[in-house]
């Protein structure tokens, strides 16, 4: 009945928004992937739609370094003389691409935000540290620029995103605009499985992948049945349903398919304890590479390998076929959910991009954000490249890979504003941003949704508990070490360094949360 309910309560903001969307404001009748680009300039710019905007004065263009996911491209500066020629009027200012590969990303921004780098546009999510990071002061608040340098984002972004990204009543990152729902499973060799008539129809659960990679190590001994890594396991927040309440960094959560509210340690949820186990298995089974604990090569790149046979994914309409286009193996990969549906703040907050408190001007940082999600063509440049370069156009919204691509192919569209600007490749469905709304459908909405732990009062707790998970947790949910053995020194150094206050003001805060 409590399900239900929060259904309906989705739907009703989902109309009601529709309804908001259909009666005022700057409406753009096309699908957002048809948008075209605004006719902006640097006196009347950012809001778009005809509004003017006032801008602040700038003796000369500033630099706004953006910073996000991805490996470093070969045409990186190609990109960037483009995107700054084309920003100049618009916004009186230059970017600055500094893309971190996964492997390095969590160490250099904790070393950013410490040392207090000048950034000024950053990545950031609930399973990167953002709660933690907003706390520390490493974000600004950005309502007020949203309301005056980004309108269009108000009027095209479903209000549930900025909702449930708020901490405190505010909202530290504008979310993507992208699908709402989430689901886990795993990205695998569909060319191996036929060719081992292996049936991936009869995989329901993980314990049914058992029997799958015990035939796909028989057949391929020197494959990796199920490559991990730290981020990418059996206990990822996608693949157990765990709610965090705003910060995968900071312990405590909920399942987003259960009706319970009561915060537990990881350590005291049976789901979590069962997939540990079930890595352990595979791991001794020898499914799992055997530096899953210590590996800093990306799954993306573990694929490109030709010697992994599937990886765990957060998944959505199409996901198979967005990496067979960045892994260059189109037709070689296939998807299968293994959980339900759920809408959290996990997905409101799982790709955004912040503000730097270190930022020398926040007007502008907003107004390229701005332009992430409102201008088609900024958008798909940074996104894909230079037409007739790193891709060709077949149709009015589908492209072509060319001998260039692999040039410039960062796979970020997921981070960069607004997906549904986003271009297709010819072997993506033509209806894959019809299909993201359909996803939506069904959706079981977690308890938490909306609600962000502020860490703040427990910050030297939460400290030290980051650095025991740095030591224990990759470890055991890769299987690389016996839970039986191990999990117990883990919970006592966790108890130790005060993860029961955690969980207590987290509890508190979310009854709170709950109340009003």
């Amino acid at each position: 009945m409590k399900r239900t309910k929060r259904v309906r309560f989705v739907v009703t903001m989902l109309v009601f928004v529709l309804i908001l969307a259909l009666c005022g404001g700057c409406v753009i009748d096309k699908p957002a992937n048809e948008t075209e680009k605004c006719d902006q300039s640097f006196e009347s710019a950012s809001n778009g739609c005809g509004e003017n905007v006032q801008l602040p004065s700038a003796s000369d263009p500033a630099v706004l370094k953006l910073v996000y996911l991805g490996t470093p491209q070969t045409d990186e500066a190609m990109i960037e003389e483009a995107i700054n020629k084309y920003v100049a009027d618009l916004i009186q200012a230059k970017v600055d691409l500094v893309p971190i590969d996964w492997g390095a990303w969590d160490n250099k921004i904790n070393l950013m935000v410490a040392s207090r780098e000048q950034v000024d546009v950053l990545f950031t999510a609930q399973w990167s540290k953002y709660s933690f990071n907003a706390s520390k002061g490493a974000f600004i608040a950005v309502d007020d620029l949203l309301d005056q340098y980004g309108q269009r984002i108000l009027d095209e972004l479903d209000p549930l995103f900025l909702r449930g990204a708020k901490i405190n009543g505010k909202n530290y990152g504008i979310p993507t605009n992208k699908e709402l729902a989430a689901q886990g499973g795993i990205i695998y060799r569909a060319d191996i499985a036929r060719e081992l008539g292996i049936d991936m129809s009869k995989v329901k659960s993980l314990y049914d992948l058992d029997a799958v990679y015990e035939q796909v190590l028989k057949h391929y001994p020197n494959m990796i049945p199920l490559y991990m890594k730290y981020g990418e396991t059996l206990n990822s927040h996608y693949m157990g349903n765990y709610d965090a309440l705003g910060d995968t960094s900071i312990p405590g959560i909920i399942l987003k398919d259960g009706d319970s509210t009561a915060i537990v340690p990881n350590y005291e949820m049976e789901r979590y304890l069962e997939n540990l186990h079930i890595a352990r298995d595979y791991y001794v089974k020898g499914y799992i590479n055997k530096d899953a604990a210590t590996t800093q090569m990306m799954v993306m790149d573990a694929l490109k390998t030709n010697e992994v046979f599937s990886i765990v994914s957060s998944l959505k309409p199409g996901k198979s076929n967005e990496i067979e286009m960045e892994s260059g193996m189109v037709g070689k990969l296939a998807q299968i959910e293994l959980n339900a549906k759920t809408i959290a703040t996990s997905e409101t907050a799982g790709s955004m991009l912040a503000i730097s408190s270190t930022s020398r001007d926040p007007q502008r940082a907003m107004m390229l954000i701005n332009l992430l999600h409102t201008d088609k063509y900024l958008n798909n440049l940074i996104n894909f490249g230079i037409e007739g370069i790193h891709y060709e156009k077949i149709a009015d919204n589908r492209i072509r890979a060319t001998e260039q691509s692999e040039r410039y192919n960062p796979g970020s569209s997921w981070m960069l504003g607004n997906q549904y600007l986003n271009y297709l490749w010819e072997s993506e469905d033509a209806n894959k941003w019809e299909q993201f709304k359909l996803f939506n459908e069904g959706a079981v909405v977690s308890p938490g949704l909306g609600f962000v732990f502020d860490g703040e009062i427990v910050r030297s707790e939460v400290a030290a508990v980051v650095n025991i998970d740095r030591q224990y947790m990759t470890a055991l949910e890769t299987g690389s070490v016996d839970p039986d053995k191990i999990l117990p020194e883990y919970i006592d150094r966790l108890e130790a360094a005060g993860i029961d206050r955690i969980i207590e003001e987290k509890q508190k805060q979310f009854d709170k949360f709950l109340a009003n």
